[in-house]
């Protein structure tokens, strides 16, 4: 029986380890709360709880881990990641948080965790992917249409459990995060006008962070000339003659993306021009057999694994009866796959993939939302050129002030971590010698980025 909220649970502290608590509340009518206590697989030193927030038809999972150090004051952070169609447990296990996954032996603690200093919530989203499922064959084709759900969701957890409620909060991912995010944190500052209306507490949007994202993929796409050709981040890559066709192609992308894409959408011609660039400008380093999310290895294990072997580790472990039994996952749901293929296409088929979000970005700074834009040197896929080109492009009261400041060092501990500027609420820092995952790469420096940024300091 569902329960009204607010109610006793809702500080988490009854919540039951065996099955679900659900929660309704009459602001939401067709949204409800399952969850449930989830085990510490790995000393983490923290509470732990799993669960769904339905959405009618449409089930969202999630994983919830207070903060390590006063889960009663410290921000939210919320964590996707990108695809479309990647499961956020990679982020978890493989990243960011509490236990990391990276052998056949399963779960260890991770000292770097991003719930060191905040109550860090993993979601699985949009709808098919990782343990998140949908009735009667629903699903969701769009950035758009994903954060209906986001925003239902947030805005759900919120006032579901009143321990977190007004407290701030912060939205993060990587990779097609960079597509996702902006437009998610839009319509979570936007829904907040609703909740005031209402007479309920706004969500307390304090920031977006973006990690080696897509926020525009046609300054990506065209960044790839530079990162296989030039010294951009490791000596050239890829062949004279290789080059020399990439050059002369790329001129005709700028052109063609801007016509097509960026100036007007025009969704035959853009997915024309998307498809001349992609065999011009990717594919060439695609087929070279290096890792595209760290330009300075090989691809163990193969693209299927995403280039480390370790995914079917966290596979392996996600797939095991009694831990899907603890996390309380749907028996309808199947066998753990790192990215729903399925989903991914029918983003592609919807021309998600070229649709760009950094004017959103430039909506959320005008109404002083802070965004950090961070980025590993050794990526490829989403890499430094192309995030650094879409910020120092993008359109805002503080454009010219940004592109004003001159890239700077910021240490860890003493050492070089990276490059940063910023101006007002935009900053855009560099993680050196990092790859498309940060938290896996450099863990110690992208915790240390992570607080200084929730403490309100420079990096």
């Amino acid at each position: 029986m569902p329960l009204d909220f607010p109610a006793p649970e809702q500080d988490l502290g009854a919540l039951s380890a065996d099955e679900f608590t659900s929660f309704t509340h009459p602001a939401y009518p067709a949204h409800s709360v399952r969850i449930k206590r989830a085990p510490d697989f790995c000393n983490n030193k923290a509470k732990s709880y799993a669960g769904y927030i339905d959405i009618e038809a449409r089930h969202l999972f999630f994983h919830f881990h207070e903060s390590r150090s006063d889960p009663d004051k410290d921000p939210v952070v919320m964590w996707i990641n990108g695809g479309p169609g990647c499961s956020s447990a990679l982020g978890a296990f493989m990243e960011l948080g509490p236990c990391n996954i990276h052998d056949a032996e399963g779960p260890k603690h991770n000292p770097y965790s991003w719930n060191s200093n905040a109550n860090l919530f993993i979601l699985d989203q949009p709808i098919g992917v990782g343990f998140s499922y949908a009735d009667h064959g629903e699903f969701v084709s769009t950035t758009e249409e994903a954060a209906v759900d986001v925003a239902a969701f947030v805005a759900v957890f919120f006032e579901t459990f009143s321990k977190f409620k007004g407290r701030p909060f912060h939205m993060s991912g990587e990779s097609y995060g960079g597509r996702y995010l902006p437009v998610f944190a839009s319509a979570v500052y936007d829904s907040n006008a609703k909740a005031v209306a209402d007479g309920r507490t706004p969500v307390n949007l304090q920031s977006v962070l973006i990690g080696n994202g897509i926020t525009n993929f046609a300054m990506m796409s065209w960044s790839y000339y530079d990162m296989t050709c030039t010294n951009a981040s490791v000596d050239p890559i890829l062949p004279i003659s290789t080059c020399v066709r990439m050059k002369a192609a790329l001129p005709r992308c700028k052109a063609w993306h801007t016509e097509n894409c960026l100036d007007k959408f025009d969704g035959l011609a853009c997915g024309a021009a998307n498809d001349f660039c992609v065999v011009e400008l990717t594919l060439p380093f695609l087929l070279s057999g290096r890792n595209p999310y760290n330009i300075a290895e090989g691809c163990p294990g193969g693209i299927d694994d995403l280039c480390y072997p370790l995914t079917k580790h966290i596979r392996a472990f996600l797939d095991r009866a009694d831990v899907r039994r603890q996390l309380g996952v749907d028996k309808s749901v199947g066998n753990f796959t790192s990215c729903a293929w399925d989903v991914n296409g029918a983003f592609r088929e919807k021309l998600d993939q070229v649709k760009i979000s950094d004017p959103y970005v430039a909506e959320l700074l005008q109404r002083n939302i802070p965004v950090l834009v961070y980025v590993g040197t050794y990526d490829w896929i989403c890499n430094w050129v192309g995030n650094l080109a879409w910020t120092s492009a993008l359109k805002w009261p503080g454009h010219e002030a940004f592109n004003s400041q001159e890239l700077r060092e910021w240490t860890v501990d003493g050492a070089r971590a990276g490059l940063v500027k910023s101006a007002g609420p935009l900053t855009y820092a560099t993680v050196d010698a990092a790859g498309h995952m940060v938290p896996y790469d450099k863990p110690a420096q992208a915790l240390e980025m992570l607080n200084r940024w929730l403490a309100g300091k420079d990096l």
